[in-house]
């Protein structure tokens, strides 16, 4: 069954989705903003801590009570400031990290269902869910390191004016030393990137190569084809670790160097500072103060190295994501009206009058699927729904006034009766009639729980025709305007297929209904029956009319039996 979920009230079309990532940016400036105050709060105290220790010692050197009271004071102070900004900084950036993590979940879903039938035309299953699995992982660290990454940076000037207040030597040593070390780290971003990028398209394959395993396994089973299947996904997963341990080897270049070059800085500094100390141009308070802020550039020298290897992911990442959002719907609808009428298909023929069941059988299955789309709007073609054109009508209007159900609609995960009420506005007893039309009504009794029994994902517990029967009872229970079923018996018993032929007539009574199959159970019971050849109509009449007048008809139905 395909549908579109409206929109929610306050949010932006989602037919626009740059226009609605930039709402979305919008919203998260302002946590952003306020976890980059506190992060460069916590950093800037820290970066004072070492200068009033430093003080602290001279006075002690001095034997000064006052002045040793005085900074301790400051000192702890400076500690109270640290502990809130910290406890802030850290809530600020989980609820940044969740924030652009799950809203981008929400905005790929939106783009999702917007697309419809277009996304997987366009893109495989693994690159979708890996937006999931990973993506965004790498975008919600992107937003966490942002906030240490502009606090650290201001961390670093601050030292380095204190410095350069200092001892000017010390202070342009740190002044030249920090840049320098970003410079070395740079050559290792593209490759990183590069080897990043390679990776993500290998792990997407795999994981659409596993979905069309699990969901093929009771077919590959039955044709032995398993072993085979296995030993593909094997070497595909042998790539995917292949292309991971090339990236870990450059991170692991990458987090050697945030440990090497401020070490080597930290040296550098400590070993001028101590001479300077030696032949009495600083004083002794000074040098443990020059130690510590040498010491106190490890971590925002390493928080900068780490940005760059999140950032770069974060880039990947949103490439991805920018990927799916630059996808365009094949088909789009208009801002006209209409009161609806007789839906017909230019191209083929095909006339559908209101109130009428009426099936379409082909002499190829495509021919039909292909005009069910048309009628459906998800391809495009000339159609005119009463007295307008269907392109003229808004794609929402369409979709809830015309439904196509076919044999590719999915049961998702949660309770049965919420999977066949899909608007949430149907009765217990409108659910069963639909059930009873179906002939799916055993299949719920035969569940502990009956309508509240929970379904496995793509209703796996259920058998291929159970399975057919309540997408129709789904279908049923939504009664829409027009209905156009697709091969809808074609999985279940000959027994259930004729019942389901009867009542799904009485249960569409008064409505407009197509149904696309060579079944002569169903066409039987049909009002109208239209046979197309050749993508065209060749004849129309009721089943038996055909069967005598049309031998071409004749054949396809009856699969040339006599």
């Amino acid at each position: 069954m395909r549908s579109l979920p409206e929109a929610d009230p306050g949010v932006p079309d989602i037919r626009s989705p740059l226009r609605y990532l930039w709402w979305n940016a919008r919203r998260q400036a302002v946590p952003l903003l306020a976890g980059i105050g506190y992060a460069s709060l916590w950093w800037l105290v820290q970066a004072l801590m070492p200068a009033v220790l430093g003080r602290g010692i001279e006075a002690v050197t001095a034997k000064d009570t006052g002045s040793l009271l005085t900074w301790s004071a400051i000192l702890f102070g400076l500690g109270l400031v640290q502990a809130f900004t910290g406890i802030m900084r850290h809530r600020m950036a989980v609820f940044n990290w969740l924030s652009a993590a799950y809203r981008t979940v929400q905005l790929t879903s939106r783009q999702a269902a917007r697309l419809g039938a277009t996304l997987p035309k366009r893109l495989s299953t693994g690159e979708v869910v890996s937006v999931g699995n990973s993506d965004i992982a790498h975008i919600g660290s992107s937003m966490d390191i942002l906030l240490r990454g502009v606090g650290s940076i201001l961390a670093i000037v601050t030292v380095t004016v204190i410095l350069i207040s200092t001892s000017l030597p010390l202070g342009l040593l740190v002044l030249f030393g920090v840049p320098l070390m970003a410079v070395a780290v740079g050559p290792l971003l593209r490759p990183l990137h590069r080897r990043q990028q390679a990776q993500r398209e290998l792990a997407g394959e795999l994981s659409t190569r596993a979905a069309d395993i699990v969901a093929g396994l009771r077919v590959l089973r039955g044709i032995g084809g398993e072993q085979v299947f296995a030993a593909r996904y094997r070497a595909e997963s042998q790539r995917v670790r292949h292309a991971g341990v090339r990236v870990s080897g450059v991170e692991s270049v990458l987090e050697g160097a945030q440990i090497v070059l401020p070490g080597l800085l930290i040296a550098i500094v400590t070993g001028v500072g101590a001479s300077f100390a030696v032949a009495g141009d600083i004083p002794t308070g000074q040098l443990v103060a020059f130690y510590l802020y040498a010491v106190f550039l490890i971590g925002p020298m390493r928080t900068l190295t780490e940005a760059a290897d999140k950032l770069t992911k974060g880039h990947v990442a949103a490439g991805r994501v920018i990927r799916i959002l630059s996808i365009e719907p094949e088909v789009t609808g208009g801002t006209g009206t209409g009161e609806g009428g007789v839906l017909r298909d230019s191209y083929s023929g095909v006339t559908l009058q209101p109130g009428t069941l009426t099936a379409v059988a082909a002499d190829t299955p495509d021919d039909a699927i292909a005009i069910a789309d048309r009628l459906g709007r998800y391809a495009e073609g000339d159609v005119t729904f009463g007295a307008v054109e269907l392109r003229t009508l808004p794609l929402e209007q369409i979709r809830s006034r015309i439904l196509v159900a076919d044999n590719g609609a999915r049961l998702f995960n949660g309770r049965l009766r919420d999977e066949l009420d899909v608007r949430g506005t149907a009765t217990d007893t409108r659910i069963r009639e639909a059930l009873d039309a179906a002939c799916a009504t055993d299949v719920v009794e035969a569940l502990p729980d009956g309508l509240d029994a929970h379904v496995a994902e793509a209703g796996r517990e259920f058998s291929g025709g159970q399975q057919q029967r309540l997408r129709l009872a789904r279908a049923l229970v939504t009664d829409p305007e027009v209905l156009i079923l697709v091969e809808p018996t074609s999985a279940v018993d000959a027994h259930s297929e004729a019942r389901i032929a009867e009542r799904l007539a009485k249960a569409r009574s008064g409505r407009t209904t197509m149904v696309c199959t060579t079944s002569p159970l169903v066409l039987d019971r049909a009002e109208h029956v239209i046979y197309v050849e050749n993508g065209r109509v060749l004849a129309e009449g009721t089943h038996r009319q055909l069967l005598d007048g049309s031998p071409a008809y004749a054949a396809t139905v009856t699969r040339g039996e006599d």
